[in-house]
């Protein structure tokens, strides 16, 4: 059974970049993303990539982030 984490704070952020876990994206208790990447985020955004030309942009006050470990 997977486990979630949440991803909170830059260092929870930069450790889902450096081991390339899926993450589960969630805005207004709705899931918008699964199994794709984090590549990159900033103070206020996240973003995700889910193939190699699909860049999303998530922003980090309204979306929950959690990351998937099976």
């Amino acid at each position: 059974m997977p486990i979630n984490r949440p991803l909170y704070t830059d260092s929870d952020f930069q450790e889902a970049i450096e081991r390339k876990l899926p993450v589960r994206v969630f805005e207004d208790d709705h899931l918008v993303n699964s199994g794709a990447t984090v590549v990159r985020f900033t103070d206020s955004d996240v973003i995700i990539q889910s193939r190699v030309s699909d860049l999303t942009y998530y922003s980090r006050r309204t979306c929950q982030f959690f990351e998937v470990r099976g």
